[in-house]
């Protein structure tokens, strides 16, 4: 598995105050087109935070499903990339934390169904829906989404690094 730092106020460890996991997934399905969800004008791959007692996957499948309705079974999960952000003051929370974000590669031909989904009310007031996309264009969506909302510059940065490390996955598939 690959993982990332990012740490841009060079903080240690011990300045952390919290810590927060999250999962989210990329699903793909055999017309090799990817599933986003998109809210406050933001794309996002589906996921969220771990809950106490959750593992993982457990948490991935649980946001999956909780984000566009469907259910995941029998799936062998192993995250594929690792992102850790360091962030001092969190969104002036006057907290140092440390965010942990796994990433999941699911392949299935499940439809997304709104009304099996229990958003939160965050993802509720952003009109939170789900979209799907040819995978040979997500790119340029993503990048198109820039100019929407300020915090995209930093979300798309992030999606297209995690794009582009898929990508050398399918191809290494491939050979």
């Amino acid at each position: 598995m690959k993982e990332i730092l990012y740490n841009y106020d060079n903080l240690k460890l011990e300045d952390i105050d919290e810590v927060v996991t999250r999962t989210k997934g990329l699903i793909i399905n055999s017309n090799n087109e990817i599933t986003l969800g998109y809210s406050h004008k933001t794309y996002q791959f589906p996921g969220g935070h771990l809950e106490d007692g959750e593992s993982l996957e457990e948490c991935l499948l649980r946001e999956i499903s909780e984000e566009t309705g469907i259910e995941i079974k029998d799936a062998k999960l192993k995250p594929f990339e690792k992102i850790t952000y360091y962030s001092k003051n969190y969104h002036g929370s006057g907290k140092n934390r440390k965010n942990d974000i796994y990433y999941y590669i699911i392949n299935t031909d499940a439809k997304f169904d709104m009304n099996n989904s229990k958003l939160d009310d965050w993802e509720k007031d952003g009109n939170f829906t789900v979209k799907t996309f040819p995978i040979e264009n997500v790119e340029q969506v993503l990048i198109d989404s820039i100019p929407d909302n300020p915090i995209n510059k930093v979300i798309v940065e992030e999606m297209l690094d995690i794009f582009k490390e898929y990508n050398k996955i399918i191809n290494m598939d491939k050979d």
